[in-house]
């Protein structure tokens, strides 16, 4: 129970420069970038649903790595101090051990004080500040009354439950309940079958096919998805020098090629210039990452695949059948295991501009996005929030979920890409440069500087010439899906 005077006080404002909600990746580039205006004797109350720093990394299944080599996810341009080599693709401990030294950093630049274990409720913006209610999972109330609000909400990544089935034969599980590596799935030899071709469903496998070579692994793939080649976007040793373009010159040329209408196109080209996969029917592209190596021993370690989407397992007549959307009927052994491995991205929060039009609330959500990762928005919306321009930039907001429930999944990817291109050319020219140099997150860093310096050159040589072409881009898949897509006032 509640002491009453918890309650009480809980109607007396905690007093703050700004209030952070969300301790993700998001927040904490939020959190950083803040710091960068703040004084040492300033405040900031970081508020996070979960007991501790990560995110979703905090929710999500044990044996995940990152896509990128380790060094490419940071907060702001904290390095790693981990004594790996820089290729190394981190585990989730890894992940989260280095998200408490970057907190553990900032901590040294701005008070920071942490309310772990707290939910946001609802915020009031007034001419005077912004009144933030939030509360615990024990009933008490806490009132913040800040400067600025910053809703690092990012993506929302829940756990994923087990897939309901008909049958009493087989074991369905997920991976944020069962690490594969470990335990019941350890001790037994029956077969697995893993549903989903995501990034989720090639994690699963490759543990799977590594940890337990020869068993029985069959993928339900879906449509299946594509991804990027690792090798030809973060080439290791020497050819870090001249193998391959640099991330953003992919990104921009792929850009410049979408129309917002033509992505069967666009998806042609880039699947064969810069794309792997371990399913060649995949139709799905949603910028994940993938090795040959890793590809090599998915596809080497399966057994069978099947282009198609999983319904239900049932008994019948003494056997038990894998039933797929296409009405086809799998024999599965009895004692088998299904593995969900389906989308954890789930955009369910309604609609908000990503910044107030009082200008102090910026909303780092998939329903406003402005770039196409929720770190880099959390960096760059902080940056244009404290230095009074997050309301007279023009940046494009795109609605994601608009785009992907009408239609638009095919597109999406190169939709994005041209919506982070148009609105870098606008941050560019808004932003001072330490701004770009000190973002941690940018994947041309991977590369030695006299190419980063290239690439740089010929953004800021070609952006203000490809900026019309991306607004008509981003214009047309406007009109086209009827979503929201463009700047929160025309100009």
């Amino acid at each position: 129970m509640v002491d009453p005077s918890e309650r009480s006080q809980s109607a007396v404002p905690e007093i703050c420069d700004v209030c952070i909600v969300g301790a993700g990746i998001a927040g904490l580039n939020a959190l950083f970038a803040a710091s960068r205006y703040l004084s040492r004797d300033q405040r900031v109350v970081l508020v996070e649903r979960r007991e501790r720093v990560g995110g979703m990394w905090v929710d999500t299944y044990p044996y995940v790595r990152l896509h990128q080599p380790h060094g490419l996810f940071t907060v702001g341009n904290i390095p790693w101090q981990l004594d790996r080599d820089r290729a190394h693709l981190a585990t989730k401990g890894e992940v989260l051990d280095h998200f408490e030294h970057c907190l553990d950093v900032l901590r040294g630049r701005v008070r920071i004080d942490e309310r772990f274990g707290w939910s946001f409720e609802s915020a009031d913006e007034s001419v005077d500040g912004v009144d933030v209610v939030c509360s615990s999972g024990d009933g008490r109330r806490l009132t913040i009354r800040a400067t600025h609000l910053i809703k690092a909400f990012g993506l929302d990544v829940g756990r994923n439950a087990p897939l309901a089935v008909s049958s009493s034969r087989v074991r369905s599980v997920s991976p944020d309940g069962c690490d594969v590596r470990q335990g019941d799935m350890r001790a037994s030899a029956d077969p697995v079958w893993v549903i989903g071709g995501g990034k989720t469903g090639m994690d699963t496998v490759h543990t799977l096919v590594t940890e337990y070579p020869g068993r029985e692994v069959n993928l339900v793939a879906g449509s299946g998805t594509y991804f990027v080649r690792r090798d030809w976007a973060f080439p290791v040793g020497p050819r870090r020098w001249w193998r391959g373009p640099l991330p953003d010159a992919v990104a921009a040329d792929a850009a410049r090629r979408f129309d917002g209408t033509n992505e069967a196109e666009v998806a042609a080209w880039y699947r064969a210039t810069h794309g792997i996969d371990v399913t060649s029917e995949a139709s799905n592209f949603v910028l994940g990452v993938l090795s040959e190596a890793e590809s090599d021993t998915i596809t080497s370690g399966l057994g069978a695949v099947y282009m198609d989407h999983f319904v239900d397992a049932v008994d019948r007549d003494g056997a038990t059948d894998v039933v797929l959307r296409s009405g086809a009927r799998k024999a599965i052994e009895p004692g088998s295991w299904i593995v969900n491995c389906t989308g954890y991205v789930r955009i369910d929060a309604p609609y908000e501009p990503y910044v107030s039009p009082g200008g102090r609330v910026v909303s780092i959500q998939p329903r406003s996005a402005i770039m196409h990762l929720p770190g880099f928005m959390g960096y760059y919306l902080t940056h244009l929030l404290m230095s009074g321009k997050a309301t007279t930039v023009p940046l494009y907001e795109l609605d994601w979920k608009g785009l992907l429930d009408g239609g638009g999944k095919p597109a999406f990817s190169y939709a994005v890409m041209a919506l982070a291109m148009y609105n870098l050319g606008l941050l560019a020219d808004a932003l001072p440069s330490r701004v770009f140099r000190d973002c941690g997150l940018d994947f041309d860093r991977w590369y030695p500087a006299p190419r980063r310096l290239a690439g740089q050159a010929r953004f800021a040589a070609t952006s203000h010439r490809d900026r019309n072409h991306h607004r008509r881009t981003l214009d047309t898949i406007r009109g086209r899906f009827g979503i929201r897509c463009g700047p929160l006032v025309e100009t």
